[in-house]
């Protein structure tokens, strides 16, 4: 069982902690589920893995999270803003001023992360591969890919881009298509993708 640096308390011993410190269980499986969803998809982690690495009764466990499709979707909704919000467009606009250079920086970004150890691919595409559009989670894996495109398209707007909301679906591509190619193992694929990147805002320019 993990312990996160403090001894390891059995289930009876947790769920003592948790009537002190409701949040903290909580908080420990939503993290353990973090790594594994990130990691091994969906169907290859089970409800016994999760609780018996998060140090925490089953009670505990379905008292959070009524069903395992519910911690999904809290792995996807934290995942949208450590990955998304936080580590791609945050990092980007730290690394630029202008939108269209904020655009770029994207891939910038990109590569570094490519070259991770722990680089392990979107989620939002591989549970969407994994579990089919039609799926409750395949159908939320599309809204956050949709919330991406709209995180580009407002680059686009800020930058007087033509048609941003096309320009958006085709960087989307882009960004989608390097991740498969660095999954693929191509550690170049930040850089094609942002030579292409740079073309099509050129094909958008007014």
């Amino acid at each position: 069982m993990i312990s996160d640096g403090e001894a390891t308390l059995s289930p009876a011993e947790n769920d003592a902690a948790v009537a002190i410190r409701p949040a903290d269980s909580r908080e420990r499986i939503l993290a353990v589920a973090y790594e594994l969803f990130a990691r091994r998809g969906v169907r290859d982690v089970g409800v016994n893995e999760l609780i018996e690495r998060s140090g925490v009764a089953k009670a505990t466990f379905y008292r959070h999270f009524p069903s395992k499709d519910s911690l999904v979707l809290a792995f996807l909704e934290l995942r949208d803003q450590l990955w998304t919000v936080d580590a791609i467009v945050g990092q980007a606009k730290v690394r630029a001023t202008r939108p269209t250079e904020q655009l770029l920086a994207i891939f910038d970004v990109f590569g570094e992360w490519f070259l991770r150890d722990d680089f392990e691919a979107c989620s939002f595409i591989n549970i969407l591969l994994e579990m089919g559009p039609a799926h409750p989670l395949g159908k939320a894996s599309i809204d956050y890919l949709s919330r991406i495109r709209g995180h580009v398209q407002a680059l686009a707007e800020q930058a007087g881009l033509d048609r941003p909301e096309d320009f958006a679906r085709s960087w989307h591509i882009l960004m989608k298509g390097s991740i498969v190619s660095a999954s693929e193992g191509d550690t170049q694929a930040a850089k094609r993708a942002q030579q292409m990147a740079g073309w099509l805002i050129e094909h958008h320019t007014k």
